[in-house]
């Protein structure tokens, strides 16, 4: 059975595409694809049918990572064939959470940031949109550091289902 996550952001052109390409990279090193699929979404839809902002697709080849995107909304509908839906800071917590139809749906609603050990009290991953190129790269740089707990969590839990 195939496990899958979507990370949500805004607008769907910065920090969740990001998150995807490299959580998705994460899994192709693990050799999980054929076990975990990973998209994205935006609480909003401003910018859907757009790709990723040139910023984000830069900032992810020069890292190695792949930047195929096409931005779009998250629907409620979408959580019943989710496993884990990762919000990128609390706002986005808390507007999945009010979109969740059911409270097993909002129990599959994580911060990324929770995923990373040394991440600190604050969760949020900071919106680049609005700044520098240096932006998108610290917001890299967290992604990075999430994605390595968050793929040890969902092996952990694909474990459980083979149990």
């Amino acid at each position: 059975m195939i496990y899958r996550v979507c990370f949500v952001c805004t607008g769907n052109i910065c920090r969740s595409p990001m998150a995807e390409s490299v959580f998705r990279a994460r899994v192709v090193e693990a050799g999980l694809e054929d076990l975990v699929v990973a998209d994205s979404a935006g609480t909003g839809g401003w910018h859907e049918g757009e790709p990723a902002d040139p910023r984000t697709v830069s900032v992810l080849e020069e890292h190695g990572y792949g930047s195929e995107h096409t931005a779009r909304r998250f629907q409620p509908s979408w959580f019943a064939r989710l496993d884990l839906v990762i919000a990128l800071d609390a706002g986005h917590l808390r507007a999945l959470r009010r979109l969740a139809p059911t409270e097993a749906d909002a129990r599959k609603i994580r911060l990324l940031s929770s995923y990373d050990p040394a991440a600190g009290e604050d969760l949020d991953v900071p919106d680049p949109y609005y700044g520098g190129r240096d932006g998108f790269e610290e917001c890299l740089e967290m992604v990075e550091a999430a994605s390595t707990g968050l793929l040890a969590a969902v092996r952990e839990e694909l474990e459980g289902r083979a149990a």
